[in-house]
């Protein structure tokens, strides 16, 4: 049966506008980019194999060009649409910051950094750094290292807090391996960062681990001296 002749409550684009977004699963949401189906399946049965066949919606979405277009019913169109809907998707959430303090979206925050870092397959070092208000000024990725550790230079992180006039940072770090859990080395040059920021009167707010889709607060976490 064509979608088109399911109940209404049931199609996922009327579902959608009654209901809002949130509502609809993550076949029904991919459904509704695929747009249409192949021989003998709707979008939404389509959507249901990708999913099932990539291991979840994210693996899908994650994709480099080639797996992308090994799937049926999938191809160049498709991809460079959703490329460009994933880049919306940040770029909503980097204005969404730049609007408004860091501090009072955290969520947006944090949602903003796990999709900046969450899929790199090395550790990348990165800082927000903010304003007197905790507006955001700038995200930047200072430092790249293996699939372990990476290493992080406190006088550069000064050096760039200095070069955009930042009363505030926000620091954030993926670990490849997806686990989110704070190490002991990742503690040590917290501290060592806000001790030499401090000397140049800039606050070190926080320092985010990023996992496989998780996020940790050393703040929250009562790690930072």
């Amino acid at each position: 049966m064509a979608i088109k002749d399911w109940p209404a409550s049931e199609r996922p684009r009327e579902k959608l506008l009654e209901k809002g977004a949130y509502s609809l699963s993550d076949a029904e949401l991919l459904a509704i980019f695929l747009r249409t189906g192949t021989a003998g399946k709707t979008a939404v049965d389509l959507a249901r194999d990708l999913i099932l066949e990539y291991g979840g919606l994210r693996p899908l979405l994650e994709a480099d060009y080639k797996q992308f277009c090994q799937a049926q019913g999938l191809g160049m169109a498709k991809y460079t649409q959703l490329q460009a809907v994933l880049e919306m998707s940040r770029r909503h959430l980097k204005e969404t910051l730049q609007r408004g303090a860091a501090l009072e979206n955290v969520q947006q925050t944090r949602e903003y950094l796990v999709s900046e870092l969450r899929s790199y397959e090395h550790e990348v070092f990165s800082c927000l750094f903010l304003d007197n208000r905790h507006r955001v000024l700038v995200f930047e990725e200072l430092f790249q290292g293996t699939i372990n550790s990476a290493t992080v230079h406190p006088r550069e992180v000064v050096k760039k807090a200095l070069k955009h006039n930042a009363a505030a940072v926000i620091l954030a770090h993926n670990h490849p391996s997806g686990v989110s859990e704070p190490s002991q080395a990742d503690i040590s040059i917290t501290n060592h960062l806000k001790q030499a920021l401090e000397l140049v009167d800039v606050r070190l707010l926080d320092h985010f681990v990023i996992g496989d889709g998780e996020l940790v607060s050393l703040a929250e976490r009562g790690l930072i001296a």
